[in-house]
């Protein structure tokens, strides 16, 4: 799920302790002749973007689709360009908002508006939807129906031995519509050849060093690189960081346990404004009321379309991001307190086209990056274990949302080895995220002994560059700005207090005509496909 969960855990370097094996030689790439990418003006309205990328430039570029085969079969993929303005030019940064399989071209029109001027305009920003993502070519999508069965999905949690065959059986429909549509091209689906793209990016620019700017698989794919290409590493910022050694299975597992540590937090902050929604003085009533609700819907989903599983893929988002908990705390207060079910029915969008690539390319990325278990006796013995003990919220439906990799068509691994001694990054996380916990940042902080960890003490919430927390912020555009990184210190080099809770909003307004969302509800797996980046303070 964060695209996923992650944590990680490493001895070190010096220990000699490798992720995998080498990223993949690319024989020939380097001597041959980098393609250039040919810019032109974005549309005022994009087919799957909208008018988002309006003033934007855009581009394609042609890659390998087997780096290693760099004369054989070619895919496309789909730029934007948000180009420096002014008298200063630092490079060109490439970002990347997670996923995996998170859609790319809008980002630099987010990031021109989040930078201060002048910084912002020394900077090309480069935005890209990752090979098998949205505009690129191909761009996968399978069994819709997993998502989007046209009604409430089945409750993720399985009460009998047939219910949760029947989820295995839904699993491995997905994996097998995946092999009957893409088998060409999920071998070439993972990581390592993610790396080889950026290195062709790099290249069609012109650039002798890349910035990169990743958030949650983002924080992975940029280590991966920096791994693989050090020499080739200007700047990087990574935000909410993946633990290296738990891809993937493991980092699910403890996503899981962060996960109910997070939403009990939600509960507590729900309790504390007793006053304001009514849902219970205490998280352990606010938590009765939620699966209250829950079971309510298993027996009438709301519409025929918003069951229990829904309900949980919307206040999972609760569990990513503080934002949204006033508007879902009201939702659930209408429901419970009112007898009026409309906000909450409206909180849930089935995935549209970019929400089902997403999550196909969710799957082909982490599927293959390394090995899954085969057997389900230990996907169930796992989740089982968890649930029992108290892990509840997140444990069965993220199973299920991971379940395909026990069946996919190509096998994962070997993961791509992770650590450098060169790399100068800066490293960004809050200390109780739930999709990507804390140790992914220490154990990445470890493989590159360069880096910088600044650190949210605290903070919950899933990428925390530039959402207006002064003293992250202040850290970050130093970097960018200059290259100035924290000193260096025993543990996290800079510590962040986390800012407040948030205050209960006003009652939203209805909606008319509500906007489907344009990412996976349950994306477990790193930065919403829908999310911004705030201005910075």
């Amino acid at each position: 799920m964060l695209s996923n969960t992650p944590s990680r855990k490493i001895a070190g370097l010096a220990a000699g302790l490798v992720l995998g094996g080498p990223l993949v030689a690319q024989p020939g790439l380097a001597h041959a002749a980098a393609p250039v990418i040919k810019w032109k003006p974005c549309p005022a309205d994009d087919p799957l973007e909208g008018k988002v990328l309006k003033g934007l430039e855009c581009g394609t570029l042609s890659v390998p689709l087997n780096h290693t085969r760099p004369a054989g079969r070619r895919i496309t993929l789909a730029l934007t360009r948000a180009k420096h303005t002014g008298r200063r030019y630092r490079g060109a940064v490439l970002l990347n908002r997670g996923g995996p399989g998170a859609h790319g071209r809008d980002l630099p029109a987010l990031f021109r508006k989040a930078m201060p001027k002048k910084l912002g305009a020394s900077y090309d920003w480069i935005g890209f939807d990752p090979r098998g993502v949205g505009a690129s070519k191909p761009s996968l999508v399978c069994d819709e129906s997993y998502l989007n069965p046209g009604g409430a999905r089945a409750d993720t949690l399985p009460r009998t031995p047939a219910e949760e065959d029947a989820w295995k059986a839904r699993a491995k429909k997905y994996a097998d519509d995946c092999a009957k549509k893409y088998r060409d091209v999920l071998p070439y689906m993972g990581t390592r050849n993610w790396v080889g793209d950026m290195e062709a990016i790099r290249r069609a620019l012109r650039r002798d060093r890349i910035n990169f700017f990743g958030f949650s698989y983002g924080s992975y794919l940029g280590a991966a690189y920096a791994t693989s290409h050090p020499h080739r590493v200007r700047r990087m910022v990574l935000d909410s960081v993946v633990r290296p050694s738990g891809t993937w299975y493991a980092n699910n597992l403890d996503q899981n346990v962060a996960f109910e540590k997070r939403i009990q937090a939600f509960f507590r902050w729900i309790a504390e404004h007793h006053d304001t929604y009514g849902l219970g003085t205490t998280a352990a009533r606010v938590e009765r009321t939620y699966y209250k609700v829950r079971a309510e819907l298993a027996r009438k989903p709301l519409d025929g379309k918003v069951g229990p599983s829904e309900l949980d893929d919307v206040f999972l988002t609760d569990g990513y991001s503080n934002l949204q908990w006033s508007t879902h705390a009201w939702a659930l207060s209408d429901y419970v307190v009112r007898d009026d079910p409309k906000a909450l029915a409206g909180l849930w969008h089935p995935p549209g086209r970019l929400g089902q690539n997403n999550y196909a390319m969710y799957l082909a990325t982490e599927c293959r990056d390394a090995p899954w278990p085969r057997d389900w006796s230990i996907w169930s013995r796992d989740a089982r274990r968890l649930y029992s003990a108290g892990n509840r919220f997140e444990t069965w439906s993220n199973t299920w949302y991971n379940a395909p990799c026990a069946y996919w068509p190509v096998e994962g691994g070997p993961r791509p080895a992770i650590g450098s001694p060169r790399p100068r990054i800066l490293l960004v996380q809050a200390s109780e995220d739930a999709a990507t916990p804390y140790p992914g940042a220490l154990e990445t902080h470890r493989l590159f002994p360069a880096s910088r960890l600044v650190v949210q003490r605290g903070g919950g919430n899933h990428g925390i560059s530039l959402s207006g927390d002064v003293c992250v912020d202040k850290a970050v555009l130093a970097y960018l700005r200059d290259g100035t990184l924290p000193a260096d210190r025993k543990g996290p080099d800079r510590t962040c207090r986390a800012p407040a809770s948030p205050r209960p909003k006003p009652k939203p307004a209805p909606k008319k005509d509500a906007k489907p969302s344009r990412g996976v509800p349950a994306a477990s797996t790193g930065i919403p496909a829908e999310a911004v980046i705030p201005p910075t303070a």
